[in-house]
């Protein structure tokens, strides 16, 4: 037998290997980290291996690692960086302080000895210690010897010069500090604050003395055109970030402001040779930026481009706007800004073109931003003939918009107008051969087509409109006009739509289709020219366009036409109704067009979206004709119902068209116009909800509508009936719904004998609602007892049974039924009760509660579950 120490010796033991253990890996550990260390490539003058020390394992002839030094450590550079700033300010202030406070106690000789002596010390400095490597140090040394030649500047000019111009001082001495940093900084390559100084200080000397000459603005425009052209030479040559940086700012501020001046030179400007000088300004803001354009990085050539194009819409436009009218001074602008769209065939780079490009889309923008107000105010303005229909018809089409727009100074707005959309009409029409001409600088795509051609049209119908507005055509000359062009319009959705989009590109698909390589795109680079980006010429160049014949749907175009119809259907709409007889022709014209176009149109959304707008001017016309009967909004309320319950039978006719419901959900909008206005009158609003619900109960006899069409009906009847009773005064409603009451739930047992699975609330549920409901309403309003304890006594008896038999309807109607019962016949004791208690009894026991819950919160969660799922589980 083998012998088995105690428990505590066993345990001693095995704490003794345990130790061993932990003690031989510790050993192993160490010698791999020598070998490790062993493996690695040393320096020549690294130290040689010796032997381990004794009491380690090891043989004694086995080197061992001798164990480097700890390097001591550094403080980090944001410390230093810390140290140095701080450094610097106080030396700052102390020389700040000096000059201030200082400098009058001392004679001329000291002072300019003692600051001659602190500025060259302070520039001296970076140089020995750049020797040293002590570059951030020579830095806040450079820092304040910058601050140092400022200040000597200063003392300068209040010592020896104090009579002297301030502002020519002061570009005569940013002229000099520029010279000297600059120089500076060349010497000091090492030293990063120098040229940036210098780049600063070069932005002073023109600006300050061309003010100080009192030069007029033209002058001070040309002085910042001059500095911005140097900061833009020093960002294209200059050396470092910082300099870069900073003449890119320069270039940013003094480019905008002498492009600015020149501008408010030109916009002022009296005559044509006044405007000249502005300019010739620009023009030479335009070539500078197109130089720098050539040479800059794409995104910077692409802004220098943009700037080019606006500057030289500015110069030739400020010359030709002085020469024309008020009115016509923005047509000017934009057929300078289409001149720019002549880059297409120049020999420039690539994104420097897009550039110009990009200056003339934003005239062409700037034009239409000034001429679309125009078309809003004839659109919008027939609004006000809301308040007064049929006044009779005004003078003229001004008189129907009212006079609020000054329609002299848009004179030129439909001009505008035209240019733009005839320029993207024949852009939409010859889209192959634009695409060969901009090919060098763009590739347009198929949605740049369907852009164009949608903006062509809205553009062209927006300027028919506004010619209209300015030319002051007659009343009904204007309506005529506006009811062609909703019906062109809708010609143009139905054509497009029918055709798809790739019709009117399948023209252009040959012709781009032989053209498709670019076998003789006449590639080059701007090089030869000076500059160092790729451009592409136009000679040959090869571009397929295959239209957009394999697209289904509608194009951008027709869908375009179907908005502006329906737009401009609804302002003719309005305009009609200054006169009768012009509204009945352009409701029942409205209504012809847009039925017609629903029926010979195809793609479903258009055909429901035109299919909705007849209804709607069906429904409007059948309202003036309740006016010109003289009946009153109550009275013409079942007239309204005509148009619902022709879209009942379209419906029925339709079946399972898809343009069936909109057509018929149009129509219950129409229906709901009916109702509200029957409100007012008791018996009129219970007649227009039975007709309503017959309606309903004719759309339900298909299986299709039987869910919502059967549901709704029933309380549409429901519904008229209590209107209907209420209207007659009646104080004992049960007299009329226990009648309907007891068929009803005689039926709904039937129905569950012959469906088990059938819903309580399609069984049961109208039948008790017939009932209860009226009932409760009277028993909140009864001051008696016999009606509230006998609806509480039925309520009661419902609950239990539903919940015995586990249905639904019953135990939640009877269960709501009763509790509000109990809560009307509870009511004033609970409010004696409350007044009797103290105030903070109430939110003591709503926080109790609230404790409560939220102590139990899970439990009661989980009580919600089940509740939720009994119910769910009743029929």
């Amino acid at each position: 037998m083998e012998h088995v120490p105690p428990p505590a010796e066993e345990l001693a033991l095995l704490d003794r290997e345990l130790a061993q253990l932990d003690a031989r890996r510790a050993q192993l550990l160490t010698r791999r980290a020598w070998l490790v260390a062993a493996l690695q490539p040393k320096a020549p003058d690294a130290p040689r291996w010796s032997t381990p020390p004794l009491g380690h394992g090891w043989a004694p002839a086995q080197p061992w690692g001798a164990a480097p030094k700890a390097a001591k450590p550094s403080a980090p550079r944001s410390a230093q960086n810390v140290l140095l700033t701080l450094g610097g300010l106080l030396l700052t202030v102390a020389a700040v302080a000096f000059t201030l406070v200082s400098w009058g106690s001392m004679g001329i000789g000291g002072r300019a000895a003692v600051l001659a002596l602190v500025t060259v010390a302070a520039l001296a400095a970076p140089a020995l210690l750049l020797r040293r490597k002590l570059a951030a140090t020579a830095e806040a040394l450079a820092a304040l010897a910058l601050v140092l030649t400022l200040l000597d500047a200063y003392a300068i000019h209040a010592v020896a010069t104090p009579d002297a111009d301030g502002l020519t001082f002061t570009a005569i001495a940013s002229a000099v500090l520029a010279a000297l940093w600059a120089a500076y900084g060349l010497a000091l390559g090492k030293l990063h604050l120098p040229l940036p100084a210098a780049v600063f200080f070069v932005q002073w000397p023109l600006l300050l003395g061309a003010w100080a000459a009192g030069a007029p603005a033209l002058v001070v425009g040309w002085a910042l055109l001059a500095t911005a052209v140097v900061d833009g030479a020093i960002v294209l040559w200059g050396k470092g970030l910082g300099v870069r940086v900073t003449a890119g700012i320069g270039l940013l501020v003094m480019g905008s402001a002498a492009l600015l001046t020149g501008l408010g030179e030109s916009l002022t400007a009296d005559s044509p040779l006044g405007a000249v000088l502005p300019g010739l300004l620009l023009l030479t803001a335009a070539v500078a930026a197109l130089a720098g354009a050539w040479r800059a990085p794409s995104g910077y050539a692409q802004l220098g481009g943009a700037v080019a194009g606006l500057a030289a819409v500015a110069a030739v436009g400020g010359v030709l706007r002085a020469a024309v009218p008020g009115a016509w001074h923005v047509p000017v602008y934009l057929l300078c800004g289409l001149a720019l769209l002549s880059v297409v065939r120049a020999r420039l780079p690539r994104t420097a073109g897009r550039g110009v490009l990009l200056a003339s889309g934003a005239v062409v923008a700037g034009a239409l931003v000034w001429a679309l107000p125009g078309v809003a105010a004839v659109l919008l303005g027939p609004v006000q003939l809301v308040a007064e229909v049929w006044a009779g018809a005004p003078d003229g089409f001004r008189g129907a918009l009212g006079e609020a727009m000054a329609w002299s100074e848009l004179a030129a707005a439909p001009l505008v107008l035209a240019v733009v959309a005839g320029g993207l009409g024949a852009a939409y029409r010859r889209w192959p051969t634009l695409v060969r001409l901009a090919a060098p600088l763009a590739a347009p795509g198929v949605k740049a087509r369907d852009a164009a051609g949608a903006g062509a049209l809205a553009l062209g119908w927006g300027a028919v409109l506004l010619a209209a507005a300015t030319l002051g055509v007659p009343y009904p000359v204007a309506v005529a006009l506006e009811t062609v062009l909703v019906a062109g319009l809708l010609a143009v959705a139905v054509l497009g739509a029918g055709r798809g989009a790739g019709v009117a590109g399948a023209g252009s698909g040959a012709a781009g289709a032989g053209a498709a390589g670019a076998d003789a795109t006449g590639a080059g680079s701007s090089e030869a020219a000076g500059g160092s980006e790729p451009y592409v010429g136009t000679a040959g160049a090869g571009v397929g366009s295959g239209g957009t014949a394999g697209r289904g749907g509608p194009s951008a175009v027709a869908v375009t036409a179907l908005v502006l119809a329906v737009g401009g259907a609804v302002s003719l709409g309005l305009l009609s109704l200054a006169a009768e007889a012009a509204t009945y022709a352009v409701l029942g014209a409205l209504t012809v067009l847009f039925a017609g176009a629903a029926l010979r149109t195809r793609p479903v959304v258009e055909q429901a979206v035109l299919a909705v707008a007849a209804v709607v001017w069906g429904t409007a016309l059948t309202g003036c004709v309740a006016g010109s009967l003289g009946l009153a909004p109550h009275e013409a309320a079942p007239l309204l119902l005509v148009v619902p319950a022709v879209t009942v039978l379209l419906g029925a006719r339709l079946r399972n068209h898809p343009v069936a419901l909109p057509v018929e959900l149009a129509g219950g909008l129409g229906a709901l116009v009916a109702i509200g206005l029957a409100v007012p009158r008791a018996p009129f609003l219970a007649l227009v909800l039975a007709l309503c619900g017959v309606l309903a109960a004719g759309a339900a006899v298909r299986p299709e509508r039987r869910p919502v069409a059967g549901y709704l009906a029933a309380v549409l009847f429901v519904t008229a009936t209590w209107v209907r009773l209420a209207a007659s005064e009646v104080s004992a409603p049960e007299a009329y719904t226990l009648p309907v009451t007891v068929p009803a739930l005689v039926i709904g047992v039937l129905r569950r004998r012959k469906d088990p699975e059938a819903s309580s609330w399609t069984a049961y549920g109208p039948g008790l609602g017939a009932t209860l409901l009226p009932s409760l309403a009277m028993a909140w309003g009864d001051p008696d007892w016999p009606r509230p304890l006998l609806l509480g006594v039925a309520a009661l008896v419902i609950t239990l049974l539903g919940a015995k038999y586990r249905l639904q309807a019953p135990l939640l109607l009877g269960g709501a039924v009763l509790a509000l019962v109990t809560l009307h016949e509870l009511a004033p004791y609970v409010v004696q009760v409350a007044g009797a208690l103290p105030r903070w009894l109430p939110p003591a026991l709503a926080g109790l509660l609230l404790l409560a819950v939220g102590a139990t919160y899970e439990q009661r969660l989980r009580d919600a579950r089940k509740l939720k799922d009994m119910l769910g589980r009743m029929r």
